[in-house]
């Protein structure tokens, strides 16, 4: 792992001086950054996988609960990774024209604003938590244990953003190791954490609530602590010592700067309020699923969780994009832009092909991880089977969207992602599911991912987003 930091390292360090790369050396440094983060992306996946399995041991009831509220901290999550892209992008932009100094001061900023809204949230997210399974259609015999898992999740939302918000910046860096180091203990104790609260303390939904917060918590201060103290480039406790280019750099002073905020809204509005509205797609297509039985709403659950498994290798080569193309924008490399733009999209859809091929095959082993309920693993097996026709096109969109990010172009792609979501996905399946059930919402699901990834594409090929490029 560690020599593999280091190739990397001196590949990223060609993109900052402006010297040429081969195909070779960029196709290598794509697969040297994404590895780490797809396995990162994985894991953490997993930790909802394992939380969706063992519930599934519990009961239907159990595992409706948490599906019931699983998208609304889908939601709350989106928010705190958008006020971490809305600073870590820039920081990325600051370190490819080779200013670590200001990149140092943006992660300051972003530490004390992201924390700040973390807080806001969860303590919003705690005042609803009794209402909010009402609120999603769900009975009366799930809402006390969604309540109190959506209760706990909203707890340790601080330090989910501290989480989030040091991965990215150590990600921008070029440092996918440690993230992905971390994903990987935070999944193992999950499952430790999940086992003992579960099946000795027989807590039942607290207890997959709270060892999944203790693994976040746990998480969230080891990886803090390497980017806040340990990272050559971001470590904001600097005593006087060689910098990263070699030359001696006093102790930096912290002075509050308005345009990091500035710029951190711009890029975090548009992706905050596309994870309002998008999640709110997704509660609405919950609200959809909710009349079709607890059936239904446990298998599509853990049919979102299993396919997760499938478009997270997607999101893991989209964060290796987002840092090349945001150190290629700030070394002001156009070309080296569109290069590693369209690399890194082609990959992610070959991946994701072969991934949908995998989930065509074993899906119904892949349900049956999760629950022992026939039912169950039959109607969510067959949603998978329909899903995996469009997990090409839906890896297109991801990665398209993650360089957009990486060059700071996040509003019209945002608005991409509503109009498919709202005006294609919702409204088919509200037509679909009154004579197909669950089938008819996720072949809505299917054609709409389909439709996106084709969007994406022609944006991506025409090089607008490029044009903030100086």
């Amino acid at each position: 792992m560690a020599v593999k930091q280091k190739k990397s390292d001196i590949l990223l360090g060609l993109i900052r001086d402006g010297q040429p790369m081969t195909r070779n050396q960029k196709l290598n440094l794509i697969v040297q950054l994404s590895i780490p983060s797809i396995l990162a992306q994985i894991t953490s996946v997993m930790m909802f996988f394992i939380d969706q399995a063992m519930v599934g041991r519990i009961g239907v009831e159990a595992a409706a609960a948490c599906g019931l509220v699983e998208s609304s901290t889908w939601l709350c999550g989106s928010l705190t990774s958008a006020a971490s892209m809305g600073f870590s992008v820039q920081v990325a932009h600051f370190i490819g024209a080779n200013d670590f100094a200001q990149a140092r001061q943006v992660f300051r900023h972003g530490l004390i604003c992201a924390l700040i809204f973390s807080a806001v949230i969860g303590a919003i997210g705690l005042s609803i938590s009794p209402s909010i399974p009402y609120w999603l259609g769900g009975g009366a015999d799930i809402a006390h244990d969604a309540s109190i898992y959506f209760g706990v999740f909203m707890l340790v939302m601080p330090f989910f953003q501290l989480n989030s918000l040091a991965g990215a910046m150590l990600k921008c860096s070029g440092n996918m190791r440690i993230p992905s180091i971390m994903s990987i203990l935070m999944c193992i104790m999950d499952v430790v954490f999940n086992f003992i609260f579960i099946f000795i303390f027989h807590l039942g939904v607290l207890g997959v609530a709270i060892g999944t917060g203790l693994a976040i918590v746990i998480g969230a201060l080891v990886q803090g602590y390497y980017a806040i103290f340990r990272s050559s480039m971001l470590a904001l406790m600097r005593r006087e010592r060689a910098s990263v280019d070699g030359k001696e750099t006093a102790t930096e002073k912290s002075r509050w700067n308005w345009s990091y905020l500035v710029n951190a809204l711009k890029i975090s509005l548009p992706m905050a309020c596309q994870s309002i509205l998008m999640s709110g797609a997704q509660i609405v297509s919950t609200m959809i699923v909710a009349p079709l039985g607890n059936i239904s709403i446990a298998a599509n659950t853990f049919a979102i969780t299993a396919e997760s498994l499938c478009y997270m290798p997607g999101y893991g080569i989209g964060e290796a994009a987002t840092t090349l193309i945001g150190q290629s924008m700030g070394a002001a490399r156009r070309e080296l832009c569109r290069s590693f733009a369209r690399m890194t999209v082609s990959m992610g859809m070959l991946v994701m092909a072969f991934m949908g091929v995998i989930m065509f095959i074993t899906a119904p082993q892949l349900m049956a991880l999760m629950t022992p309920e026939h039912d169950i693993i039959s109607l969510g097996a067959a949603a998978l089977r329909i899903e995996a026709f469009a997990e090409p096109m839906f890896a297109a969109s991801i990665v398209c969207y993650s360089v957009f990010v990486g060059a700071g172009d996040t509003f019209k792609p945002a608005i991409m992602n509503l109009c498919s979501m709202w005006l294609v996905r919702l409204t088919l399946a509200a037509m679909l599911a009154k004579d197909y059930g669950l089938k008819g919402v996720w072949t809505a699901m299917a054609i709409e991912l389909t439709f996106r990834g084709l969007m994406f594409l022609w944006r991506l090929f025409r090089g607008n987003w490029m044009k903030k490029m100086i």
